[in-house]
């Protein structure tokens, strides 16, 4: 999945037209339940859910990986289908689908290995 619309604006403007934006300081990860499309839609909500802090290493051909586990615990019954990345602020960059839908019960646990979550510009 692309980059969100906003987010591809940033970066063109930036390469193209040296217009800064404001980066985010930290990043958190989503889970959602379908297509987060382009507003980060269908994110998983109820028992212990909230977003988690993910970082990312230097990109190699043309993908970032992030370098740790990210889990949840408590989580409220689903299927995840897609993940997300969020600034502090509640903007939302980023969205795509995981290689494998993950099916929870009631206070099932979640976690997502280290490189599973790449970042790729194309």
């Amino acid at each position: 999945m692309p980059f969100t619309t906003a987010t591809a604006h940033k970066i063109l403007n930036k390469i193209l037209r040296g217009i800064d934006f404001t980066h985010p300081a930290v990043l958190k990860v989503s889970l959602h339940t379908d297509d987060p499309g382009e507003t980060g839609a269908n994110e998983v909500a109820g028992g212990g859910y909230e977003r988690q802090t993910v970082t990312y290493d230097a990109p190699s051909a043309k993908t970032a990986l992030n370098p740790a586990r990210v889990e949840w615990d408590d989580m409220p019954a689903c299927t995840v289908t897609h993940v997300g990345l969020w600034d502090e602020g509640g903007n939302f960059w980023w969205g795509g689908p995981l290689t494998e839908n993950k099916i929870l019960n009631a206070g099932d646990s979640i976690r997502l290995p280290d490189g599973s979550l790449p970042v790729t510009l194309t």
